[in-house]
């Protein structure tokens, strides 16, 4: 008799009953939740206005109330209409970008796939950047029919066709290669880069001055607006990529593996590539080109808690969210009153990360 305990999804996680870490991922995660909570406290307490934390908590729960100190109108509009839309923002980049990192390291079944790795966040960039530059012109009726969600509907189009075409590159016969797709998502992005590159050659002064933003990231032109038109994508993406879970777990075991399970192995791909690349499009349609984040997230996460995307997936996204609030922190004030593009602060950061992955996996370093 076949053994039960594989016979269903649920029998997936039981597999490895002796280094089950399920205790552990939930502590995690637990913790996470009260650092992203901490890191955004810290985020709006950081900056020109002396405006602390503590004064914004007691705010909020206690307004206006007799004995109280209220913010100053001064500080009260450089919390709730400059810091708070930036904070939550880089919450939702940072999640977006963690969570699709660990889908697609999951789906390629190798913890060096990232979105920016692979060419799919050029590709979201030359979406975004066609409409910067052509939206008055050649794709005017496109901003006419969908207003303010052109840009990041146009950065979704542009990583969608990226992800279809390396994943149809790098899959023969239902295996994915893993060389194939790493040397086709650079040449996948170099491409997407020149044609960035020849948009850039049209623009004029003033597209020039706002295409700069998509080269290093930031997350300074946080509004309301800007949330409301991306959030909801964002949003959409991350609350169906849990549902992916169980099967990327199964699908560890080889795609014949996971159909024997009764898993719908497209249907599940079709899933994660929509996913992502709704996730990682509209995060570069606000943030711009901001990497890293998927990579070293999952990565380090796997190292604590185990590969279980049912716990991996919400602490990616925990972490990733705290860590892109953070990174925003120290892009504002290292150089304080001028401002440090947060590509570079999580570059520098991301970078020595990546190598040591590289040797870890060669066998070079031991830690």
């Amino acid at each position: 008799m076949a053994d039960q305990t594989i016979a269903g999804m649920p029998g997936i996680s039981r597999m490895m009953a002796a280094g089950d870490r399920s205790s552990r991922a939930r502590l995690v995660i637990c913790l996470l939740g009260v650092a992203l909570v901490i890191t955004m406290l810290f985020s709006l307490a950081s900056g020109a206005s002396d405006a602390s934390a503590a004064s914004v908590v007691r705010n909020w729960l206690l307004g206006a109330a007799a004995g109280t100190e209220a913010l100053s109108v001064r500080d009260s509009i450089i919390v709730y209409d400059i810091r708070l839309p930036r904070v939550v923002l880089g919450a939702l980049v940072g999640a977006a970008l963690a969570v699709s990192g660990a889908v697609m390291q999951g789906l390629f079944r190798n913890p060096l796939a990232d979105p920016g790795l692979i060419g799919v966040s050029a590709g979201a960039s030359l979406g975004a950047v066609s409409i910067i530059v052509l939206g008055g012109t050649m794709l005017a009726p496109l901003s006419a029919v969908f207003g303010t969600f052109t840009l990041p509907l146009a950065a979704f189009f542009g990583g969608l066709v990226t992800t279809l075409v390396l994943y149809q590159v790098a899959t023969r016969q239902g295996r994915t290669s893993v060389a194939t797709m790493l040397l086709a998502g650079i040449a996948l992005a170099a491409l997407a880069m020149a044609l960035t590159g020849v948009l850039i050659f049209m623009a004029d002064d003033r597209q020039l001055r706002d295409l700069t933003f998509w080269q290093l990231g930031s997350l300074a032109g946080a509004t309301w607006q800007k949330i409301g038109a991306v959030g909801p994508i964002i949003l959409a993406a991350m609350l169906a990529m849990p549902f992916t879970a169980r099967g990327l777990n199964a699908l560890a075991l080889g795609e014949a593996t996971a159909s024997h399970l009764g898993i719908s192995v497209q249907r599940l791909k079709y899933i994660a590539i929509l996913s992502v690349s709704a996730a990682v499009g509209a995060a570069v349609a606000v943030s711009g080109g901001i990497g890293f984040v998927g990579i070293v997230v999952p990565h380090l996460l796997r190292l604590l808690i185990g590969p279980d995307n049912r716990y991996l997936l919400p602490a990616s996204a925990l972490l990733g969210a705290a860590l892109l609030l953070l990174a925003d922190a120290v892009a504002r004030t290292i150089v304080s009153p001028a401002e440090l593009p947060i590509g570079i602060v999580t570059a520098l950061a991301g970078a020595p990360f990546f190598l040591w992955i590289l040797l870890r996996k060669r066998g070079i370093v031991d830690l």
